[in-house]
């Protein structure tokens, strides 16, 4: 039973009623209506401990089985009005949903309610799921799982848990309904929550876990990599993963060095592959040799990362390597104008991270379980991304930057205010500084700190603070 691979394969189901809705107020009102309509005493408060079933097996309790899809009709339209108003989601329901997006999935609900009402109730309770199916219960709802692709499915009921097995799902249930955990587990379930406020941890550590498997997976096919290691989260949790993977002797570590490297990130990777205890190479790169890199368009990246894959493709071969590999993580990948994913995937760079569908959360949660010290590095892009578009890169503007970053960061912890992310953007007469926003004020108040900053006609502190790819604001 699988829980998805890469991001567009994650399709978690649940089921509706005592799972992510509590219409029971509702419910009690519309039975209360339907027995001063029939002349049926119903017993509300016993039917709304059986929540799960079909409408149909409930009212079989009340009324003899040629009357029941009569009032069933009845019930339902009478629902849409005591009812669907007043419903209310379960406890972190909302939250559950919200976890599923933020891993990337696709969100099913699959109930035994009428699906026009189950639509209502959730539009009501502000829950939004991609598809809706509706009056499935046990067997039929594997059906609906199977056909949408649903992975994981969540329910309260012991019918829930019949569906997800039928549907070839992990059954997770939840005994928020009339079943214990005891009863859940010996109808199927594979894992037993006691609420949803539990499922949001779950689901992340099952999403990792899933995604881990499928990095090893296409590490070991690739067999033996050269890592574009340039000392930031991704490339060095990559670094380690692939080590621990495919052992120290199949992977190599590549540090490029010029201009556009900071001299910190080059001790630092160094320090890293060290304590790793993997081959550490530092081949040059000649950026500045490329007319698009130097006039700095928009696309810049696509030169610089084809300079990196085109001194990379031959190291690998003269090492006896298989294949170079990138720290392209699944959201780089979604996150607009990338031009240099596409130079190093035009050279044959693989993307074993973006593979796996590893998001750069999930890197970072990785990284700690392995205890690297990245794994709440800041981004450190090249220093060439300071500088505004269509402004020429040249070593000395790099320097410049370089320098006053530098200086800054010494100058800001000399006077207790540390900064996590900080750059220097270089817009050719003038410098734009960008700190933690919560910093940004006090620094714009302190001439002496950004004094720091030297070597341009003037210094400015943009008051929104960070942002990573800043630059791009300024392009049409």
């Amino acid at each position: 039973m699988s829980a998805g691979g890469a991001s567009s394969s994650l399709v978690v189901g649940f089921d509706l009623d005592m799972t992510l809705l509590d219409a029971r107020r509702g419910i009690l009102a519309t039975f209360a209506e339907v027995s001063a309509r029939t002349g049926v005493a119903i017993g509300g408060e016993l039917a709304v401990t059986r929540l799960g079933p079909p409408l149909e097996h409930e009212l079989a309790h009340w009324f003899p089985a040629d009357e029941v899809d009569t009032v069933a009709a009845l019930y339902r339209e009478l629902y849409a009005v005591h009812a669907v108003p007043v419903s209310e989601p379960m406890p972190d329901a909302v939250e559950a949903v919200a976890a599923v997006r933020r891993e990337g999935g696709r969100v099913v609900v699959v109930t035994a309610k009428n699906e026009r009402l189950a639509r209502a109730s959730l539009a009501v309770i502000g829950i939004e799921p991609d598809v809706v199916v509706g009056q499935r219960f046990a067997d039929t709802k594997g059906d609906a799982i199977r056909d949408h692709g649903v992975g994981i499915f969540v329910g309260d009921h012991e019918g829930d848990m019949i569906g997800a097995r039928a549907g070839g799902a992990l059954a997770v249930g939840l005994t928020t309904g009339p079943h214990d955990a005891g009863t859940l587990t010996a109808a199927g379930a594979d894992v037993v929550l006691g609420a949803l406020a539990d499922f949001p941890g779950w689901l992340a550590d099952r999403v990792l876990e899933t995604r881990l498997a499928a990095l090893t997976e296409r590490l070991r096919a690739l067999g033996s990599v050269l890592v574009a290691f340039s000392g930031g989260a991704d490339s060095a949790f990559l670094l380690a993963w692939a080590a621990r993977t495919l052992g120290a002797d199949a992977v190599v570590a590549a540090t490029a060095v010029s201009a556009s490297l900071p001299a910190g990130e080059l001790t630092a990777a160094r320090d890293f592959a060290e304590r790793l205890g993997v081959r550490h190479v530092l081949p040059a790169t000649d950026e500045q040799s490329r007319p698009g890199y130097r006039a700095n368009g928009p696309d810049r990246c696509y030169f610089c990362k084809a300079e990196l894959a085109d001194t990379l493709g031959p190291l690998a071969a003269e090492l006896g390597l298989g294949h170079v590999v990138t720290g392209t993580n699944a959201d780089d990948a979604v996150a607009g104008f990338r031009p240099g994913i596409q130079a190093a995937a035009e050279r044959g760079a693989a993307t074993p991270l973006l593979d796996a569908g590893l998001t750069k959360r999930q890197v970072r949660a990785a990284s700690r379980r392995l205890g690297l010290v990245t794994a709440d590095k800041p981004a450190a892009a090249c220093l060439a991304s300071r500088i505004a578009y269509g402004i020429e890169v040249t070593p000395s503007r790099l320097a410049r930057v370089e320098r006053a970053e530098t200086a800054l960061r010494a100058a800001l912890a000399d006077a207790g205010l540390e900064s996590r992310d900080l750059r220097v953007r270089d817009l050719g007469d003038r410098a734009r500084i960008e700190v933690d926003a919560r910093l940004a004020v006090t620094l714009a108040a302190r001439p002496d700190l950004m004094a720091a900053v030297d070597g341009f006609g003037g210094v400015e502190v943009d008051p929104r603070g960070f942002r990573s790819g800043s630059m791009n604001e300024l392009l049409p």
